[in-house]
């Protein structure tokens, strides 16, 4: 029987495989994992009760991540690259329900009408149509978006391998296997994903402009992070409260 890639390591999980089948794969190209600093009272009251804000010694963290969607559709069904591959860029930060750590969504913005309907619809996630441009820069990356005022220029390129260690600010950054959304009525859910432990190098960057968040940043992490190609499965959303 053919396995999935993402599903070839599951060991890494902090908690077990959703029992019931997954729904929906993509894979995540050419990504990069920027951090800043944010203070937590700014974002306490942006997370939905239920949830609770997530520090790292002490501080609440933003993450601006860019990368390229691929192949996303649902199990089985075929996955032209018009309809189904596209720049991506979301802002974040980290949250828990007191059983699995994930990620709570500020926004996420894509070239593409029909996902941003899509993702709002059905996953309840706050995706805006943006205009976004990436290319090749001898290895590196060139990435410019803009939603309205929100903007982000910046290039970036990986480095030596870094993998993560237990207790790490990259391992709490980024091995996280669930997403938190809040539809229209108040509910909460949960999505679980899964992935192969992230496989991450250091990388550079050069960060021209970045007005994505409404909220405000303090320093930038001094760990950048890079991840070449990640393959994706997905659960169907499970309410939590």
């Amino acid at each position: 029987m053919h396995v999935h890639p993402a599903l070839a390591q599951t060991d890494h999980r902090p908690w077990p495989l959703p029992s019931g089948p997954w729904r929906w794969h993509q894979a995540w190209l050419d990504l990069a994992f920027i951090h800043f600093e944010a203070d937590p009272a700014d974002l306490r009251g942006l997370i939905p009760a239920g949830l609770e804000l997530e520090l790292f010694d002490g501080k609440a963290w933003i993450g601006i991540v860019p990368f390229r969607m691929e192949g996303v559709t649902k199990r089985g069904w075929p996955a032209p690259s018009l309809l189904c591959d596209f720049p991506e860029i979301n802002v974040r930060t980290y949250v828990t329900d007191g059983r699995k750590s994930g990620v709570w969504f500020f926004s996420l913005s894509v070239p593409h009408f029909a996902a941003v309907w899509f993702a709002r619809k059905f996953f309840h996630l706050p995706y805006f149509n943006a205009r976004i441009v990436t290319s090749d820069v001898g290895g590196g990356v060139h990435y410019a978006a803009q939603r309205g005022p929100h903007e982000f220029v910046a290039e970036y390129r990986p480095g030596p391998l870094a993998p993560s260690k237990p207790g790490s600010f990259s391992a709490w950054a980024t091995e996280r296997y669930c997403l938190y959304s809040r539809s229209a009525d108040g509910r909460i859910f949960r999505g679980e994903i899964h992935h192969i432990k992230w496989p991450l190098q250091q990388a550079t960057i050069d960060l021209r402009i970045n007005t994505l968040s409404d909220y405000p940043l303090g320093p930038m992490h001094p760990e950048v992070l890079f991840s070449r190609r990640v393959d994706v499965v997905l659960w169907s959303l499970e309410q939590i409260n």
